[in-house]
């Protein structure tokens, strides 16, 4: 199947949200009024709710409660709260479907999407960038099990959902993967190229004439949480240890496997998004 034909199947596409797909438009607005997407979140009673928990968690320390979506846009700022809407919107676009194991894909890409803002941070890139990216770099399998159910389930016993061979297989098979269909569905979603271009780098980061950061940052993210996902051992981490990558990115080895912290203090509070 085509990936034109893949997007034109009735059930590939997930529905989100009006409001979510609003504060997608308004990364590409630099005029957006901020009081106005609050408005548009209060109506939302699923997303406000959501928010306000988010604010109140302990992920983010607040010194008091944070009772009003127009509060919690001034605690967290705008880009954060951006971010938070997005991926709420992401994580629930897609229901239960033959093949995938929802709460495990939701919980790596999580846990990529923590680890890709941690290490922004330290490559002193868009750390929301990197947590978005890092969020939607899988959405690609979602979207190809939604709209080639039998097909996709050959591709599942030849390579897992987390194995790293599984690009490869969907090459083989379609001309295309996961990446390329993540790819495609953010410019679908109108989000600004940087996504789009980030979510194709990831794969092989190196292997683009113009290195992409965020691609970069993904990659060794998703290496860490597939890690944590089958359970890597320290040799096993350290053999697999995406080093070139790392490299080009003025990362240390030991920045990674030693100084970041573990991956359920990066996510603590932040479970929310996955509910």
């Amino acid at each position: 199947m085509k990936i034109e034909t893949l997007f034109q199947q009735q059930n590939a596409l997930p529905s989100i949200p009006k409001v979510v797909q609003e504060v997608i438009d308004s990364f590409n607005n630099d005029d957006v009024s901020i009081d106005e997407i609050a408005r548009k979140l209060s109506a939302d009673q699923v997303l406000s709710a959501k928010l306000l928990r988010l604010a109140n968690s302990s992920y983010y320390h607040a010194s008091r409660t944070v009772a009003s979506v127009d509060d919690a846009v001034l605690m967290l700022g705008f880009m954060t709260v951006r971010t938070l809407v997005v991926s709420s919107g992401l994580t629930s676009g897609f229901k239960a479907m033959p093949g995938v194991d929802l709460k495990q894909f939701w919980r790596y890409s999580l846990h990529t999407a923590v680890v890709a803002k941690w290490l922004a941070k330290k490559a002193k890139c868009n750390s929301d960038l990197a947590f978005t990216v890092g969020l939607m770099h899988a959405i690609g399998q979602l979207v190809m099990h939604a709209g080639m159910p039998e097909q996709m389930l050959q591709v599942d016993k030849i390579a897992g959902p987390l194995d790293v061979r599984r690009p490869d297989v969907e090459h083989t098979s379609f001309g295309y993967d996961f990446f390329d269909v993540g790819a495609e569905l953010a410019k679908r979603w109108r989000f600004p190229d940087a996504f789009s271009v980030a979510i194709k780098a990831c794969a092989e980061p190196l292997q683009h004439t113009e290195f992409d950061r965020i691609g970069g940052l993904v990659h060794l993210a998703s290496w860490y949480a597939r890690g944590e996902e089958n359970h890597y051992t320290k040799e096993e981490q350290e053999a697999t240890f995406p080093a070139d990558v790392a490299k080009k990115l003025g990362l240390k080895t030991e920045v990674i496997l030693e100084e970041m912290p573990p991956v359920s203090e990066l996510t603590a509070g932040l479970e929310d998004l996955l509910g």
